[in-house]
């Protein structure tokens, strides 16, 4: 039976059999979504719980770089620009680090996401922010790991740590004040010259109001320094289809300077054959 249980077990391993039974990990992983504003914010990060283990200045050394957290790297992700510690971070992932000391803490966001714990190589220019935070006991134990999301507005954010009797906490600012007065500057002063392109276009193609349509294509005519070829391409026909083959052809011969201009002769030829169709001299 000794032998057959051997010649199992080298099977086994020579077959790459998986252990078939899943068991719960150490350290969870964890995965928070948060608005802040208007920007999504992502955090994920695993959690390791004491387990009667003293952590700072023990199982977390003082003034070494941690990873924050346990297993793959802290991770914090922003839909939109943020600013930290006066810093601008572009939107993207960010590995979390921090080097904890007794009383206070550095928390670095490192552009590199893709080390499991701390970077072998650090590269500095790979830090996009990093903030002093100041130590905060608490009254009372937190066993697990924990990572929040405290202090919301409407433009701001603390990421805060919290483990064993600490907190920590970095504030990150968000554009929302900067987003909703460009939307509102973009919606007092009506619609661009693009929205009246595509309504003319659409409306045209669709077979819907062409008068309609014209007062959108002239409107948007109006608002460009200079029409593209492409675009007097859409207002004659337009002009065309309401019937005012005048200025079809006076339009239809300026799409063709631009177009013989550009070197596209897929628009020279539409146009010179609209312009035939239309009996222009």
């Amino acid at each position: 039976m000794k032998k057959i249980a051997l010649v199992l077990v080298a099977v086994f391993a020579l077959t790459g059999v998986q252990a078939q039974i899943e068991t719960p990990q150490p350290s969870p992983f964890t995965k928070i979504e948060q608005k802040v504003g208007l920007t999504d914010v992502t955090l994920e990060y695993s959690r390791p719980s004491m387990r009667g283990r003293e952590v700072f200045g023990n199982l977390v050394p003082f003034s070494k770089l941690w990873r924050t957290g346990a297993n793959k790297n802290t991770t914090i992700t922003f839909s939109n620009n943020v600013t930290i510690g006066g810093k601008e971070v572009k939107a993207g992932s960010y590995a979390v680090f921090t080097k904890p000391g007794e009383s206070s803490w550095e928390i670095i966001f490192y552009a590199d996401t893709n080390n499991w714990g701390t970077p072998k190589a650090w590269d500095n220019a790979k830090v996009a922010a990093k903030v002093k935070a100041d130590v905060v006991k608490i009254p009372m134990k937190i066993e697990t790991f924990t990572m929040t999301f405290d202090d919301l507005t409407a433009s701001s954010a603390v990421l805060g740590i919290l483990w064993e009797d600490v907190y920590v906490g970095a504030k990150f600012d968000v554009p929302t004040d900067k987003t909703v007065t460009a939307a509102i500057t973009k919606t007092m002063n009506g619609p661009s010259a693009q929205d009246y392109y595509a309504a003319a276009v659409y409306y045209k193609e669709a077979g819907k109001d062409i008068n309609q349509a014209k007062t959108w294509m002239e409107k948007a005519m109006s608002m460009m320094e200079k029409p593209a070829f492409y675009q007097l391409r859409q207002l004659s026909l337009i002009y065309a289809k309401a019937g005012d083959k005048k200025k079809a052809i006076e339009t239809a011969k300026k799409s063709l300077a631009g177009s013989k201009e550009a070197g596209n002769a897929d628009y020279i030829k539409m146009n010179e054959d609209s312009l035939k169709e239309w009996g222009a001299k």
